[in-house]
C-alpha cells in the first residue's frame, strides 16, 4: 500500500530534509488525511477549555473511550468556571472510566489555577501552559495549536509513530531529538491545525496495519499489568469513597480484601496527592 511504504522512501542527510521531500511528504499525508481523515468532537471546536480537557483525557487512553466521556464531561462542566467550582468528588465520577484518575485530578487543579490567577481564560503561551498541573510540552503544543492555531511543535504518540515508520526505517532507539527536527521542518505553518489533525490519523492507520512503532522509541516503557497492580487499588479505594462516601481503614480494607499494610501505603499516597482527606482513621473525597 503506498500509504504504508511510499516509494521513492524519505530521506534525510544529518536530520535535514530537501524541499522536495517536505513537498512530497506533505502531499502523502494530506491525501491520506482527504480521504480517511476521522472526526471528533473536539476536532469541531476551538473552544480552549474543550481542546484542554480533550487533550488531558486523551493522554494514555483510546480515543474511542473518549469519545464517549468527553461529551459527557463538557455537558457536567461547561467552562473553567465549572470544573473550578465543582466537588472533586462530583468530578471523580464524570471521569470514571477513563481511568489515570491523576490526569483528572490534575484538570480540576489546572481549572482552579486558570480561573484564579488567568481570569478563567486558558493561556496561550507554552512557558505558562506547561506550569499547569498535568500539563507537558505535547498537551501544551495541542492547546496552542487546535485552541490557539499557533504552529507550535507537537508530539505525541501516533506522530511519533508516523516519523519513525517513513523517516527511521528498521532503527531502534529512536529519539525524540532525532524527530522533532523533522516535525519542525515539514509543520504546515499556515494551517497546523489540520495539518497535526493528518499526521495523528496516519500514524493511527499505521499502528493498525503494522503494530505498535513506539517500542522502537527510546522513550518506550512496557506497561505493566494492570490487574493486581497499585493503579487498579488505588482506583478500587476512589470508587469506594466515592460510593460510600466516607469510610474507615478498617473498613476499606475489609470491602477490598487487601493486605492492610499496602492499602496504607495507597492510602497515604492518595491523601499526600490531594485526591482524599482524613484524620487517619475516617477517609472522604477532597473537597
Amino acid at each position: 500500500m503506498a500509504f504504508i511504504n511510499p516509494d521513492p522512501p524519505f530521506t534525510r542527510k544529518t536530520g535535514h530534509l530537501s524541499k522536495n521531500s517536505i513537498r512530497a511528504f506533505r502531499v502523502l499525508v494530506y491525501r491520506y488525511f482527504r480521504e480517511y481523515g476521522r472526526e471528533f468532537p473536539w476536532r469541531k471546536t476551538r473552544n480552549p477549555y474543550r481542546i484542554l480537557v480533550s487533550e488531558i483525557m486523551l493522554q494514555q487512553t483510546q480515543v474511542d473511550r473518549v469519545v464517549r466521556k468527553y461529551e459527557s464531561f463538557i455537558k457536567h462542566f461547561p467552562d473553567i468556571e465549572a470544573l473550578a467550582c465543582a466537588p472533586l468528588d462530583e468530578v471523580l465520577g464524570v471521569w470514571k472510566g477513563l481511568g489515570y484518575n491523576r490526569r483528572c485530578l490534575s484538570l480540576k487543579r489546572s481549572a482552579e489555577r486558570i480561573a484564579k490567577e488567568y481570569n478563567s481564560v486558558v493561556p496561550d503561551k507554552l512557558e505558562e501552559l506547561t506550569k499547569l498541573p498535568g500539563v507537558g510540552p505535547a498537551t501544551a503544543a495541542g492547546i496552542l495549536c487546535f485552541a490557539y492555531g499557533k504552529p507550535a511543535l507537537y508530539l505525541e504518540t501516533n506522530i511519533r509513530t508516523l516519523f519513525i515508520h517513513l523517516f527511521f526505517p528498521g532503527r531502534e532507539r529512536v529519539h525524540d531529538h532525532e524527530i522533532l527536527p523533522l516535525v519542525e521542518q515539514t509543520l504546515d505553518r499556515e494551517d497546523p491545525l489540520h495539518w497535526y489533525f493528518a499526521l495523528m490519523d496516519y500514524g493511527t492507520m499505521l499502528k493498525r496495519e503494522v503494530g505498535n512503532l513506539n517500542t522502537r522509541s527510546s522513550l518506550y516503557v512496557k506497561q505493566p499489568p494492570f490487574e493486581g497492580s497499585d493503579r487498579q487499588l488505588r482506583g478500587r479505594i476512589l470508587e469506594l469513597l466515592l460510593t460510600h462516601h466516607s469510610l474507615t481503614t478498617r473498613q476499606i480494607t475489609s470491602s477490598l480484601r487487601e493486605c492492610p499494610e499496602r492499602v496504607a501505603i495507597i492510602i497515604a499516597s492518595l491523601e499526600q496527592e490531594g485526591f482524599i482527606q482524613g484524620n487517619g482513621q475516617i477517609y472522604t473525597i477532597s473537597g
